[in-house]
């Protein structure tokens, strides 16, 4: 009791002195009694303060981190499924974009051939029977399509149909080792073989042609058509097949061999047409691309003047009837040398020009004895014709 007593009367006595303070400070606002208690006072605490805040904040970050963090990784899923989402939808729409093109490509090709088409796309690549380079379509004999049908795209002959059921057909490709088909160079009659080499074939060059008449030149450049076979059947006549790139000396042989790159990419095939119908005339070279034009001979650079240098003499410049050049112009003629001056060519009354040598004075007819001076040089004496007799 004595001690609970001692602590309230403590306690009342703190706070009386607190309140007596309080007031006390309060009416002197002017010169506050304890401004410089209350001064310090503050900034310890504010500096206690402030290292609390220092510990205690990380701690606060933590907790609501931990707290939220269900929300947040609920957040970052939804994110990354529209991520997703979107980015196929690019992709699709790049893939259509690129479709259409190809498209339109395939059917203004077969529109100035004057070619029926069934527009297919290509669903598979795969080896078939008999075939190690084929693709699978997504048309078939529902669609009008039938085994030994041409099969092209925007850029030309892609190969032929080999099988085909009700909703998809078997498509060889012109670069199978098994695939061949005749060949005509453009602008000419001239005719060959195309032959497949395989997709790793001769460094890359995917067709083989075979020119038969060997004495025909053939060049780097040279474009190819097919040439067609009976009733169209199975290829038509006229579809571009690709441009030579090199060829192959076969001396004593019948044929001459050249390798061609075709004008499809058929590593990449996806859109293509099939000929249902051929043309009612053969287009010739009209599907060709144009033809690309020769690079520009550089011009050549003009030869730098010749300068002497001190102690030389300039090596003598030629210049061309009717033409001045600045080397050969009259301000750089070279010094006439005194000593071996060329007679001067006078136009004024067509003179001959004189000879002005004192040693090689000629000297006049004498009557008398027509003396002469065999030698002309100084020292010798002159005879007459009477004492050389």
């Amino acid at each position: 009791m004595k001690d609970s007593r001692r602590s309230r009367l403590f306690l009342g006595l703190l706070l009386a002195v607190a309140l007596v303070l309080i007031t006390v400070d309060h009416r002197s606002e002017n010169t506050p009694v304890f401004g410089p208690l209350r001064t310090i006072v503050t900034s310890a605490f504010g500096t206690v303060e402030r290292g609390v805040s220092t510990i205690t904040e990380p701690i606060g970050g933590f907790v609501g981190a931990l707290a939220g963090a269900q929300g947040s990784r609920e957040q970052i899923t939804s994110l990354k499924a529209q991520n997703a989402e979107l980015e196929g939808e690019l992709s699709s729409q790049r893939i259509d974009k690129r479709r259409s093109a190809e498209l339109q490509a395939m059917l203004g090709l077969s529109g100035l051939g004057g070619y029926k088409v069934v527009p297919a796309q290509v669903v598979a690549r795969r080896a078939s029977p008999g075939f190690e380079d084929a693709v699978e379509i997504d048309a078939g004999t529902a669609d009008g399509i039938k085994p030994d049908m041409t099969v092209l795209n925007g850029q030309g002959l892609v190969g032929r149909v080999v099988r085909a059921t009700t909703s998809t057909a078997t498509v060889v490709l012109l670069c199978d080792p098994a695939s061949s088909t005749g060949a005509r160079i453009e602008n000419s009659g001239e005719l060959g073989v195309i032959s497949g080499l395989g997709a790793n074939g001769n460094s890359g060059r995917r067709i083989m042609f075979r020119l038969l008449d060997s004495t025909l030149p053939i060049t780097v450049g040279t474009r190819l058509v097919s040439f067609g076979s009976q009733q169209g059947v199975p290829y038509v006549a006229g579809v571009p097949i690709g441009v030579i790139e090199k060829v192959e000396a076969t001396p004593g042989e019948l044929t001459r061999t050249a390798y061609a790159r075709p004008f499809a990419d058929l590593s990449s095939v996806d859109v293509v047409g099939v000929v249902v119908e051929g043309p009612k005339r053969d287009p010739r070279d009209a599907l060709l691309p144009p033809a690309p034009k020769p690079a520009a001979k550089p011009k050549p650079k003009p030869k730098p003047a010749t300068t002497a240098l001190p102690g030389q003499q300039a090596p003598p410049q030629v210049a061309r009837p009717g033409v001045v050049t600045p080397e050969t112009g009259p301000a750089n003629q070279a010094p006439a040398d005194p000593g071996n001056t060329a007679p001067e060519n006078t136009q004024d009354g067509d003179a001959a020009p004189e000879n002005t040598a004192p040693d090689n004075t000629a000297p006049d007819d004498t009557a008398p004895g027509d003396t002469r001076t065999p030698g002309g040089r100084d020292g010798e004496t002159s005879i007459s014709d009477d004492e050389a007799a």
